[in-house]
Formats: C-alpha cells, structure tokens, sequence
C-alpha cells in the first residue's frame, strides 16, 4: 500500500477554554507532550507531570515558548501513592479546581512470557495499569467534589490484539480499556466522563530509536493509512473526549487507527 501524506496541523478552535488540564507523562517528543502542546493550544491551562525532572522542565520551557505562558510542571512518578496525591494537591492548590486528566504514562518492554522474569512483569503493570488507576482515583475525588470532570486514559490497540514479546503491556493496556469502562459507569452519576484513546503505531524519534527497523516496517504495514500517526493526531482525539463535543460520551475506548475488535 502507498503511504499516504499526513494531515496538516490543526489551528485551535478554542475546544478548552479555561479548562485546568493534567498530562501525566509529558516530557519527551512523544504522545504527552504532543497533548499537552495541543490541549494548550486549545484554550487549556496546562499542568505538566513526568517523573523525568530534566525532560520535564524542558518540555515545560519549550510549551512557554510556543503559548507565552508558563505551565506548572510537578515530576511525579505514577508507581508512587505519595506522589501522586502530591501532584494533585499541588494542581488544585496552584488553580482551584481541576477539568480534565489525561494518563499518558506507561511503560513498554519486549520479552517472551517464558523467559520474562517477574520484575519485567510487574514493572510494565505497575507503571501502566496501577499508575493509570492511582491517577484516575485522585482525579476521581477531586471531580466528584466538584460535580464535573472528564478523564482519557491512554491505552493501546495492543489490548485488543496480539503481538509477540508483549504479554505483559498488553495485559496492562486491556486492563486500562476495562478500568475506563468501569469507572465510567461509577463516574457518571457525579457529572465525570471516563474514556480511552488507543492508539497503535505513533512513531516519535525515542521510538524509532528503541524499536528495529523490521518491526516498524511490519507494524506499518497493518495501518490503513501506510504509515505511522503523528503523536499529535493522537492528540487531537484525546483533546476532542476531554472537550465538551465529546459530552455524552463515557467509556468508549477509540481506536485511533483501523485496528479494533
């Protein structure tokens, strides 16, 4: 299949205004950053998280400079309780209130089942699972407090599908898909929405650092489009289910591809 062009960059519509937004997992070149670039672009008071500190105060610099306002940045790693009611307590102190979260942070890795040892396992769920659950429960209370709130969880098409060497992310990301469901149907009484994204291949240059040239190509192949997404068009499915377009939808997870069930 030929590779089609990619779409051109969205101008801003305004589909987040005043809306106080949290983006775990921003730093890098990666999905994070590309909505936390969006979700500013769109009106969005931006608070910034990753447990990289360096990366963090970069891509916080580096947002200043696009929009002219400096996002509040608090590293924050996902695997710890502490530090995740850390970063909450710090958003609402610094803005009052608290619209919309998007949990971005997960962790990868490529091993067969019968050789993954048991630290290779539980790394991938705690940070990926358990770090979107400690996330969307602080985010919850906090919601359900003031009575509004939307949340998108980051999960993946691998959740969905089968891929060699990775049991363990896909248990993880099909573990976010029935987190979202679920928390959705409890959210929903309070005025909260909860849904997912689940992007397949969204090449950044971190990415096409650690991944092979032949696993790329094959994972380019299955995409109707014949190429990879810009993290950014997965960006802007997640700022349109953290906007108000996006009212009466609750746990819906969206392919951000042609890959799903």
């Amino acid at each position: 299949m030929p590779q089609q062009r990619s779409s051109s960059y969205p101008k801003a519509h305004g589909l987040l205004d005043g809306k106080v937004t949290l983006v775990t997992a921003a730093a890098g070149a990666g999905i994070g950053y590309a909505t936390a670039r969006r979700c500013a672009e769109e009106g969005a008071t931006i608070v910034v998280s990753d447990r990289h500190e360096r990366r963090l105060s970069a891509a916080a610099d580096a947002l200043t400079e696009l929009t002219g306002v400096k996002p509040l940045a608090v590293p924050c790693d996902v695997t710890s309780e502490p530090q995740v009611l850390a970063l909450f307590d710090a958003v609402v102190e610094a803005h009052g209130r608290l619209d919309v979260v998007v949990n971005n942070a997960g962790l990868g890795g490529t091993a067969p089942l019968s050789e993954m040892t048991d630290d290779q396992w539980h790394a991938v769920i705690d940070v990926t699972l358990n770090g979107t659950m400690r996330c969307t429960r602080a985010a919850l209370r906090q919601m359900i407090a003031q009575g509004s709130g939307a949340i998108v969880n980051n999960a993946s098409v691998v959740g969905w599908r089968a891929q060699r060497g990775q049991a363990h992310y896909a248990a993880a990301k099909a573990g976010v898909m029935a987190l979202t469901r679920c928390v959705a149907l409890e959210a929903a009484e309070h005025g909260v929405r909860v849904n997912a994204v689940a992007p397949s291949l969204a090449v950044h240059p971190f990415l096409a650092k650690v991944t092979s040239e032949e696993l790329l190509a094959e994972l380019t192949a299955k995409e109707a489009f014949g190429r990879s997404a810009e993290p950014w068009e997965v960006a802007n499915v997640i700022v349109f289910l953290a906007s108000d377009y996006a009212s009466y939808m609750t746990g819906e997870v969206v392919s951000v591809s042609s890959q799903h069930p």
